[in-house]
């Protein structure tokens, strides 16, 4: 290295040191498009360790809009999406992502209405956050190649980039909580059109397949009006019909609330005669008597991952999609016996 550096480095030794043609170091000395991220750090470092003077071009990052659901924000998950949002607005500004937010009500996510939401941004790419894209919308992605994550949510055929806590692992592991507490007749109080719910419920119900004797019931719920009152509605209802059940796993922590409030009013003793396992890990799991064991979610995290998929999308459109699941962790509470 020492003979190299006692003369002008020139374009020629780069090349030889790293193993490719002149041409394409010169490409990448002048910052020409149409190389690598792994071949253009390569030929950076090898020009910096002969001494060549380099100058790396700043990347320019597309902008990108995110569309949050305000029928779920404003109906009591605010502070589920604060997290997210948290971890989206952090990350984009450590990467230098031009980034902005809009509330839309889901059915105003037909593609007219994107592209417009889009075009007035002046953004590439595009979050959904809280939102499951109708058949039509998908469509139009598609065709239009627009760049797309969804956020705490996935795409059942992986024809779009997502990210989401576990949702099937997580209700597998809440509901195996409980099961390994000796239960064997759970509840399970749940109610969405959303994916991400959906998988929750396939992995309550593999958990009770998992165990000799188990057998679980889902309660649906509508979600009319309060989740909280109405979870505790329906496990009234629910024991009236069949006191044989001793637990429920609950799709949330607002739902588990109901859920503890109606088995506290019906005479039960919790944990002892009946238990419960929220999810989400929200502020309301502290308040509770006795505290809600639950499963916590890393919304900041989910946020940050969002923004490096699409940063990953900008540059390499046309790379297989790829759906990243979070896991959560148990966290332990008075409504479940002490876990070993």
């Amino acid at each position: 290295m020492s003979e190299v550096r006692s003369k002008r480095v020139r374009q020629a030794d780069i090349a030889s040191r790293a193993g490719v043609s002149v041409s394409t170091v010169s490409r990448v000395l002048t910052n020409e498009p149409g190389i690598s991220d792994a071949i253009r750090q390569h030929i950076f470092k090898v020009a910096s360790d002969l001494g060549y003077p380099v100058k790396q071009a700043a990347e320019t990052m597309p902008a990108a809009l995110a569309l949050i659901a305000s029928d779920s924000v404003t109906g009591g998950l605010s502070v589920f999406y604060e997290g997210i949002v948290e971890g989206l607005r952090a990350e984009a500004a450590e990467r230098g992502m031009p980034f902005d937010i809009r509330l839309v009500r889901e059915a105003r996510t037909a593609p007219d209405h994107v592209r417009e939401y889009l075009q007035t941004a002046g953004a590439e790419g595009l979050f959904l956050v809280g939102i499951d894209p109708s058949d039509e919308l998908r469509i139009w992605l598609e065709d239009s190649g627009t760049p797309l994550v969804l956020v705490n949510g996935s795409d059942s055929r992986l024809r779009f980039d997502g990210v989401s806590p576990s949702n099937f692992f997580g209700a597998y592991a809440a509901t195996r909580r409980l099961i390994d507490a000796g239960h064997r007749r759970i509840l399970h109080l749940t109610g969405s059109h959303r994916q991400t719910i959906l998988e929750r419920i396939r992995g309550f119900e593999a958990a009770i397949a998992s165990v000799e004797g188990g057998e679980g019931r889902l309660v649906p719920l509508t979600f009319r009006g309060s989740a909280t009152a109405e979870a505790h509605a329906a496990t009234i209802a629910a024991l009236a019909e069949d006191r044989s059940f001793t637990a429920a796993f609950c799709m949330n922590d607002f739902v588990a609330v109901g859920v503890l409030e109606a088995v506290t009013e019906a005479g039960l003793r919790v944990p002892d005669d009946f238990a419960i396992v929220g999810f989400d890990d929200l502020p309301c799991a502290l308040m509770t008597n006795p505290r809600l064991a639950t499963m916590r979610v890393d919304r900041v995290a989910i946020g940050r991952e969002a923004i490096g998929l699409m940063t990953t999308r900008f540059r390499k459109r046309e790379a297989p999609a790829r759906q990243v699941c979070h896991a959560v962790i148990p966290v332990p509470g008075g409504t479940l016996p002490p876990e070993t």
